[in-house]
């Protein structure tokens, strides 16, 4: 779990009517030997490359650590730097005699993880609580340059009826406390503790967005703008729209898919906005049960179908997105890869899927648990 800004770097600039895009990832530190989380996120900060270093930091537990690659404008480009942020970290936690794996939330029992020694974390401690139980909560973020705050705005307004589609897509959780919990993404469940987490809701304009944001603030709720933890947000640290609503991908295909899915997502809806066409009316309980539905089911179950308000195999959303978006996909030049890696996940399965498919093969959490570390280093 983040709750402090994570993308210091400025948007990039990309090629006209190309949106720059960047993403974020937290992951869980394991004990190199036992499968225990390892406290020891400042030994591993201490052994990241220089070169590496400023898009490597604390997430709120000791026993996370969180990357965050400068958005660019191309995929392969992201691609090439986030592969080298999991390579990096991986190293380093290696060396601090720890694993890095991408899991949505700790799966094993054991003491809560100490708070990462921040002066913004201990005060967050103190205002919020134990709401962050275990030993992290790791998500992925996709920031989409979009300058325009009023435009950005419509875009949240567009893009919520998709979100719980990617939501599932993300799904890579099922286990927690020792036990298969029946969820594909606990980490969504434990989530919802915080008061500022749930799907954005319909706004009016940015004026009206900046007024919610301060009455949160203002009623204690949330500490400040990146305290915002709506599925989908404007980016507090610069000019882009935040997609929030996922677990940590096991494997840094299923980021690049998502995050190229999502860039779609984004420049359809402006293309929308720029049409006049309205977003989609939509209940704003249909729509948090929609996001139940994906943390429950993932992609192998059923999904809600948001504009036609009727339950629906997710995968038959997800190609129905894709569809959507693929004029976007190939006038970004992702159109080719993202079929490629949308076959692949379809033979896959979910994150959640594979671990459970691991734990039926190992018939351990501990063979889950290496079975990720491969998958995260890739």
């Amino acid at each position: 779990m983040s709750v402090t800004p994570t993308t210091t770097a400025p948007i990039s600039t990309a090629p006209a009517g190309v949106l720059a895009l960047g993403v974020e990832e937290e992951f869980l530190l394991l004990d190199a030997e036992r499968p225990e989380p390892a406290p020891v996120v400042d030994a591993v900060l201490d052994r990241v490359s220089p070169a590496l270093r400023a898009s490597v930091r604390h997430a709120y537990l000791r026993t996370q650590i969180g990357v965050a690659a400068p958005p660019v404008a191309g995929l392969d480009a992201l691609w090439r730097s986030m592969s080298l942020l999991r390579e990096g970290v991986a190293d380093a936690a290696e060396a601090a005699g720890a694993r890095l794996v991408a899991i949505g939330a700790g799966p094993l029992t054991g003491p809560d993880a100490p708070v990462a020694d921040l002066p913004r974390y201990h005060r967050t401690a103190e205002r919020f609580g134990p709401l962050a139980p275990g030993h992290g909560l790791n998500g992925m973020h996709v920031h989409v340059g979009v300058g325009d705050p009023e435009l950005a705005v419509q875009v949240l307004n567009h893009v919520r009826p998709w979100l719980p589609v990617l939501h599932a897509v993300t799904a890579n959780s099922p286990f927690y406390q020792g036990v298969d919990t029946g969820y594909a993404s606990w980490r969504s469940i434990m989530w919802e503790r915080w008061p500022s987490v749930g799907p954005t809701p319909h706004l009016e304009s940015y004026a009206h967005y900046r007024h919610l944001l301060d009455d949160l603030i203002a009623s204690g709720a949330v500490l400040d703008d990146s305290m915002l933890h709506w599925h989908a947000r404007l980016s507090a640290t610069g000019p882009a729209v935040e997609i929030r609503a996922g677990d940590v991908c096991p494997s840094l295909e299923d980021t690049m898919l998502v995050a190229a899915l999502i860039r779609a997502l984004v420049a359809t809806a402006i293309t929308d906005v720029g049409a006049g066409l309205p977003a989609p009316a939509m209940n704003q309980q249909l729509l948090a049960a929609a996001h139940w539905r994906a943390a429950h089911d993932g992609l192998e179950g059923v999904a809600v179908d948001l504009v036609n308000q009727r339950p629906r195999p997710a995968w038959h959303l997800l190609r129905r997105l894709f569809d959507l978006v693929r004029p976007q996909l190939e006038r970004h030049g992702d159109l080719e890869i993202a079929t490629v890696l949308m076959s692949r996940l379809r033979s896959h399965g979910s994150g959640a899927a594979r671990q459970r498919a691991a734990f039926a093969r190992h018939a351990t959490l501990d063979g889950v648990l290496t079975s990720l570390t491969e998958a995260t280093r890739g």
